[in-house]
């Protein structure tokens, strides 16, 4: 990660949190990487089931641009890219929407919620640097209220479910919060 401590802690304190509390949630989203090492791009996860839902146009395109977003799972950097540039072939927009990006991994539908007036506009300020991924995504953690009040409460359990749903429990989610948190008080 290319923040330092004193940006961290700017950012947390303009939303009312704690540094420890934040670095917990940039370490857990993200392993603390908003770049790839290898190519430098910006982090993603490219999400199909979101793209399905942006995409209506699915008879009107090549059936192996299809096959490469159909196919895509969690899986390294080169095979997401390759996703979400199939998806980007297919409707732009909707591939913006339908991928979280950098050290939070905030998904593009969420642009309004982080500040932002387009989707192109939050992925190209994201694009900048890791300050601005977590400056968007404190923005979109203080918008969500039940999330805000979450973090600051270290209620990992609530953090986990309003970040990342209720299928939080299946990868322990809350359960690492709750160890990275230890980790940055110490």
């Amino acid at each position: 990660m290319n923040l330092t401590k004193d940006e961290v802690e700017e950012i947390a304190k303009s939303i009312d949190v704690d540094y420890a509390s934040l670095m917990t949630f940039i370490s857990v989203e993200s392993g603390g990487v908003g770049f790839a090492k290898d190519t430098k791009k910006i982090v993603i996860q490219f999400e199909p089931s979101w793209f399905k839902r942006y995409t209506k146009e699915r008879d009107q395109h090549d059936k192996k641009l299809w096959e490469v977003v159909d196919a895509n799972k969690v899986e390294g950097q080169a095979n997401e890219w390759k996703a979400f540039n199939a998806a980007y072939a297919i409707n732009p927009k909707s591939a913006l929407l339908s991928t979280s990006i950098g050290l939070m991994q905030v998904m593009g539908f969420n642009y309004s919620a982080c500040g932002y007036t387009s989707v192109n506009a939050m992925w190209d300020d994201f694009k900048t640097g890791e300050y601005a991924q977590v400056n968007g995504a404190a923005s979109f953690i203080k918008s969500n209220p039940r999330l805000h009040k979450a973090l600051k409460s270290k209620d990992w359990a609530k953090v986990a479910y309003y970040y990342n749903g209720s299928n939080y429990r299946i990868n322990n989610y809350d359960v690492k919060l709750k160890q990275a948190y230890i980790k940055y008080t110490n």
